[in-house]
């Protein structure tokens, strides 16, 4: 769900990916372990079938010809994308459109009809911790309201969007309405540039992470993660127009600068160069200063909050 939820659809979609699905991902994997496919196999093939599809996720690209009759093309996959009716739970290949032929599940891009993305539950914020956890909770919602202890069970099984009657007719849903506008809350340029550069940091501090995989202790990478996706959410709520999240950006980017400069320590760096903490001082310490600047021109008052209505799954858009 979380690679469907944006309402844009270029090459940044395609590095939306789940941080659930490793909890039941590899279940599906599994017959290929027992039936003896050599791991180097499988990471091989994952990894073509993953480079592959980065490619797809463009608007910029429009039909192949013979090309789309046999691969997951652009076209194809925008179609994949979509919420329009006649593009639901379609063109699931990823390499080849061959299976998707032969299991009806084929159809091609319609201009007189253009894919219009997301999912079919908007999720109407930029909040990455609720990007994956609102389907969970919504799912959970509906098992709780649930009279029947069959159906506490199947709304876990059953296919997307499948509700009991029950909670359906106490708990109804708007329907889904695809002329909806895009979520785009007003931002100023400043604010903008300042969310551009501290996510840029924040890829770099991502980076190191990944690195320290190897050799950090799990004490260490978890808190380290922690403080990414904090860092992540609270740039979320600063482009939501939230009003607290000004203070925690604030107070983020002050820890930021002054902890490592004065410790002389980082996340999972014993010892950190000097020029290293002086410069983190530097940057960080110039965004807590640029924040002031930044605030007032960000029309907070005039953003609305995102409702809870918005925050629930119904059905979605694959």
């Amino acid at each position: 769900m979380v690679h469907h939820q944006s309402e844009h659809y270029n090459l940044s979609t395609a590095l939306r990916q789940t941080g659930s699905g490793v909890l039941l991902g590899w279940l599906f994997y599994l017959p290929m372990a027992l039936a003896g496919i050599p791991t180097e196999v499988f990471v091989m093939v994952a990894l073509v079938d993953l480079l592959y599809q980065f490619w797809v996720h463009t608007e910029q690209v429009g039909r192949l010809g013979w090309f789309d009759r046999v691969f997951c093309s652009p076209s194809n996959h925008r179609a994949h994308h979509a919420v329009n009716d006649r593009y639901l739970d379609r063109n699931y290949g990823g390499i080849l459109s061959l299976w998707d032929r032969l299991f009806g599940t084929f159809v091609e891009e319609d201009a007189a009809d253009p894919p219009v993305y997301g999912t079919r539950a908007p999720l109407r914020s930029w909040n990455p911790l609720w990007a994956n956890v609102e389907v969970y909770w919504a799912a959970a919602k509906d098992a709780w309201h649930a009279r029947r202890w069959r159906d506490k069970l199947l709304v876990w099984l059953k296919p997307p969007g499948w509700r009991p009657a029950d909670v359906a007719a106490r708990f109804p849903k708007p329907a889904f309405d695809i002329h909806r506008e895009r979520f785009d809350p007003p931002m100023s340029r400043a604010l903008a540039a300042y969310c551009l550069l501290q996510f840029a940091l924040l890829l770099g501090m991502a980076t190191h992470f990944l690195a320290l995989g190897a050799t950090a202790s799990l004490s260490t990478l978890l808190a380290y993660a922690a403080y990414l996706v904090a860092s992540l959410t609270v740039l979320g709520a600063l482009m939501e127009g939230r009003r607290a999240a000004c203070w925690f950006e604030a107070l983020r980017v002050l820890a930021t600068a002054l902890v490592p400069w004065a410790s002389g320590r980082w996340f999972g760096v014993v010892q950190l160069d000097p020029r290293a903490g002086a410069a983190m001082l530097v940057v960080f310490g110039i965004s807590a200063l640029a924040l002031p600047w930044i605030a007032p021109a960000r029309p907070f008052a005039t953003v609305p909050e995102v409702s809870a209505k918005d925050h629930t799954a119904s059905t979605m858009g694959h």
